[in-house]
């Protein structure tokens, strides 16, 4: 065991930290019309890096993170995206999920897929895989993995917009086709696909409120 490295921070400055910190993220939005201007790429992997600081069970750091800007296989991405949510606009969707998803604006069109200078998908590692002897498969069973990946993800969310980037959260669903497309192997599930980039100059976000914090909190003392 190492020894702990923790800065303990006076009062004022712990309230002013966490109400910067506040302040910042209430200005996140979930953004669908992106501009196609070219992002850093260190950006990106910064973000990452800060993502796969999340605690994981067991600390078995079951996610995996594909960055896409290959053009030919984000339109390879879009089609089969589109296709998979025509069918559920369509045909699958139950109306009250599509009443719901009304005041958003949302459609079976994707074309930020396409447009935004990277995609990042996030698989989860239901189990981990090796080669022992003779080349024979090792499985090694992975624990709270949704939870794990899911705090990742957020971590990630969190630092792309720290770093002036926007983000959508998408999941087409069934997501199968990225595992097929992105050729990952058998113990990876597809979890979430973020495109990121700089919003477009005309840009714009339905007018929607957050619960306020008398709905959402319980203390219990």
């Amino acid at each position: 065991m190492d020894p702990l490295r923790f800065a303990r921070l006076a009062a004022e400055e712990q309230l002013r930290q966490a109400s910067g910190f506040f302040q910042v993220m209430s200005t996140r939005r979930t953004v669908r019309s992106f501009s196609p201007e070219p992002v850093p790429f260190g950006l990106i992997e910064t973000a990452i890096k800060a993502a796969t600081t999340a605690p994981s069970g067991a600390n078995q750091q079951p996610w995996r993170f594909v960055v896409v800007s290959n053009p030919e296989v984000k339109r390879q991405i879009r089609e089969a995206a589109e296709a998979e949510e025509k069918e559920f606009y369509q045909r699958r969707a139950p109306r009250e999920w599509l009443e719901a998803l009304q005041p958003l604006g949302t459609d079976w069109h994707k074309p930020f897929l396409e447009i935004a200078p990277y995609l990042i998908v996030i698989f989860r590692l239901d189990y981990g895989l090796s080669r022992g002897a003779e080349g024979k498969e090792i499985k090694t069973k992975h624990y709270y993995v949704m939870e794990s990946v899911g705090i990742a993800a957020g971590i990630l969310l969190t630092a792309l917009h720290m770093a002036g980037l926007a983000t959508l959260t998408h999941t087409p669903s069934p997501m199968g086709f990225l595992s097929k497309i992105l050729n990952r192997p058998k113990n990876e599930k597809p979890y979430l696909l973020i495109p990121v980039g700089y919003p477009s100059a005309d840009a714009a976000v339905p007018r929607i409120t957050k619960k306020p914090l008398s709905e959402v909190l319980e203390v219990v003392s």
